[in-house]
């Protein structure tokens, strides 16, 4: 009988609270930590506002990642487009990282708005100028530099935009 190897596949869900316990070992390196935030402050923001949406990056049965939408009360800052989203708080697990999850879960990220978030036709995001490594997944994801700078609280931002 031939062995079939198991594939694990990357899927993008809305966080639930039964999901904080599978969050216990999410970690990222410590040059990363300057970039984004961790999981458990992100969710915690979500509840102080009705247009975050914190989302889960699922590899098998495993968090991988984790990200929030945030809706016009975000974006405006990255956009005037009253339809665009903001992507913040972009993070995949140290223990998975290198695995081609990111540009995967970035690859499904313009169907899941769409199928959730029909109104929306942007998706932004600020990178910071010293983050290469996030800069070039990004871009590889299909996120296009158009020249907005803005300055966040780690210096430099370039404002990347995908059109949906």
């Amino acid at each position: 009988m031939e062995k079939t190897a198991l594939i694990k596949t990357v899927s993008l869900e809305f966080y639930k609270n039964e999901d904080e316990s599978r969050l216990k070992g999410y970690q990222l390196p410590e040059e990363q930590l300057g970039f984004t935030s961790m999981p458990v402050p992100a969710i915690e923001a979500c509840l102080q506002e009705d247009d975050r949406h914190p989302i889960i990056i699922q590899y098998g049965e495993d968090i991988a990642g984790f990200f929030v939408l945030h809706g016009k009360g975000g974006a405006i800052k990255y956009s005037p487009n009253e339809q665009a989203m903001l992507l913040r708080a972009y993070s995949i697990s140290s223990s998975y990282q290198g695995k081609g999850i990111a540009g995967e879960s970035l690859r499904l990220l313009p169907d899941f708005v769409k199928k959730h978030f029909p109104d929306k036709n942007e998706i932004v995001l600020g990178v910071n100028h010293s983050n290469h490594a996030a800069q070039h997944v990004y871009k590889k994801a299909g996120f296009i530099d158009q020249g907005l700078r803005i300055t966040g609280k780690k210096g430099e931002q370039y404002v990347l935009h995908m059109q949906l």
